[in-house]
């Protein structure tokens, strides 16, 4: 089948936010004496922050009665700073453009919550490019689960074999994978060189890379 719809992760792909989430999780984790090494918070990069929360109060053995306020402080705090020193990432009206002269249907799939969803898309200014949106926040299992994506595609009317999805971080490549979609991945560039990228149909180090031979690629 061919391809005929495009969904976008957000968060470290769109809009560069990933540090301003690590920002907020350390901001109010210290209020509970939770400390985060770089590697420790990568490893819980694109789950929900109920999940991000849920993990480490258990491995930093805090009391799973705080967590919802934990989680709700985080996700004050980001939307804050992401009103206030949000940045667009490289190549989005590129890799957007690209995708509406050739009639695609865009979609946004994110773990993040929908108020992020809504921000983002006024950051940025292409609440007139997307077609839908779908937030994991409500659902039972976030990425690396593939429901988002599923659900983005039925919103959306799309079949998944026809979706090629962009993503940044592990879990997300692992539920548009699951969702039997093609998938894209820019990773940090911190993480270019890790083998486990190789599940990703392709890589690319920016958005502003993505051209017509990739295209013609992944369509093959």
């Amino acid at each position: 089948m061919r391809l005929d719809t495009v969904i976008f992760d957000i968060d470290g792909l769109l809009v560069d936010s990933e540090p301003l989430w690590n920002e907020a999780a350390e901001e109010v984790f210290k209020q509970y004496g939770i400390i985060l090494t770089e590697q420790q918070y990568l490893s819980t990069t694109g789950l929900r922050t109920k999940e991000f929360v849920d993990q480490w109060f258990g491995y930093f053995d805090v009391s799973k009665t705080k967590a919802a306020e934990a989680e709700q402080r985080i996700i004050t705090t980001v939307l804050n700073k992401i009103e206030t020193r949000g940045t667009i990432m490289p190549g989005v009206q590129h890799i957007i453009n690209f995708f509406c002269e050739k009639g695609f249907k865009i979609g946004l799939a994110t773990s993040s919550p929908q108020q992020l969803i809504d921000l983002v898309v006024s950051l940025i200014g292409i609440s007139s490019y997307i077609h839908a949106t779908a937030s994991a926040q409500e659902l039972p299992y976030g990425k690396p689960h593939p429901q988002v994506y599923i659900d983005c595609a039925t919103k959306l009317n799309s079949s998944p074999a026809t979706c090629l999805c962009f993503e940044d971080s592990f879990n997300g490549l692992i539920a548009a994978k699951a969702a039997r979609m093609k998938c894209v991945v820019v990773p940090h560039h911190n993480q270019q060189k890790e083998e486990r990228w190789g599940a990703a149909d392709l890589k690319l180090s920016s958005l502003q890379n993505f051209g017509e031979l990739h295209f013609n690629l992944l369509q093959a």
